[in-house]
């Protein structure tokens, strides 16, 4: 492509499309500081959601009707395939796109349309973006440059993989997943993602289980396939675009077991939080009364509590508990 200057005015057009996309405005304000250098009149952002493998229209303007099944048939084409490859615009009406052109952009009064896919910095794709406009020589080299140039910060905006609620109060070293009911795990803004959470199956199950329940939080303790003890919180939060989708949080970071609480106490902290009487305790871990007596005499002491209650309340606060990864 030959080399193209770009003068101030597109500079702060440039400049106007981070602030608005960062500013959380979106699609609207990103594409209304476009406007003012790309002769545009109708646009729609298509997102690829990678917890399903397919396309869906996300937002679009100035289209007096969006077929829903046009973004899946485009990403069928040929063109598209070359297009993901050199990560450059695509002029509708190109060879092999003529078909598409003629179903879902003549029929509506549109001579010139472009679509770009949209890349993060870091390599990882989003989705499109289709432009459409009225003058058959809308689109030129000027404005394919303009698009790719701006591409990067537009992927933010079809972004499916990141949950839309920052987890407030969540302390440092923690790293998360998030997850709608379907099971579906996406990136969390801001936090690492988290391995041993993806990679455990149970976690999917936990994640339904605290979505269907009215906790606003939980926390506890969870000894991961490598035998290592883990912090856990879980979090409600939206997921996917502007975060329509129910969905948790839950965060984990490697720890100690607080109070030098042993791992057989902790079992039995979290058969009395549930509730449980002593004889139902030691049926549940395979232990003597007696036994289960004298883990709870050392748990009062480690936890400074004269009463059950008062213990149950301290390790649902706490997170003291092991999560229940059976459900």
């Amino acid at each position: 492509m030959d080399q193209i200057s770009l003068s101030p005015h597109h500079l702060h057009a440039f400049t106007e499309v981070g602030f608005r996309v960062a500013g959380h405005q979106g699609a609207q304000g990103a594409m209304t500081a476009l406007r003012s250098v790309i002769p545009m009149d109708a646009y729609e952002f298509v997102a690829f959601d990678p917890a399903t493998g397919r396309h869906q229209s996300l937002v679009s303007d100035g289209y007096p009707k969006v077929d829903a099944d046009a973004a899946e048939e485009y990403v069928q084409l040929d063109p598209y395939r070359a297009a993901m490859a050199s990560r450059e615009p695509l002029l509708m009406g190109s060879p092999g796109t003529e078909r598409y052109f003629r179903r879902h952009l003549e029929p509506y009064g549109w001579r010139a349309g472009l679509t770009t896919p949209l890349f993060l910095a870091e390599g990882r794709y989003t989705g499109l973006l289709h432009l459409s406009a009225r003058d058959p020589a809308a689109f030129g080299a000027l404005t394919t440059t303009l698009i790719s140039a701006v591409s990067p910060t537009l992927a933010h905006v079809t972004d499916l993989r990141r949950c839309v609620i920052d987890p407030v109060g969540l302390p440092p070293g923690f790293h998360a997943v998030a997850f709608d009911r379907a099971g579906h795990h996406r990136d969390v803004a801001s936090v690492p993602p988290s391995e041993a959470i993806a990679a455990e199956p149970a976690m999917a199950e936990l994640a339904r289980d605290f979505i269907d329940s009215r906790e606003l939080n939980r926390r506890g303790l969870w000894l991961d396939r490598e035998g290592s003890w883990r912090e856990v919180r879980l979090l409600r939060a939206g997921v996917g675009f502007h975060g329509a989708i129910q969905g948790t949080i839950i965060a984990e970071r490697p720890c100690a077991l607080p109070y030098e609480l042993t791992v057989r106490e902790v079992d039995v902290l979290t058969q009395v939080a549930r509730g449980d009487s002593n004889p139902q305790i030691a049926a549940a871990l395979v232990l003597s009364v007696r036994t289960v007596t004298t883990h709870l005499e050392h748990i009062f002491a480690k936890l400074g509590c004269d009463s059950r209650t008062r213990l149950t309340t301290k390790a649902l606060a706490e997170g003291l508990c092991r999560l229940d990864l059976t459900r």
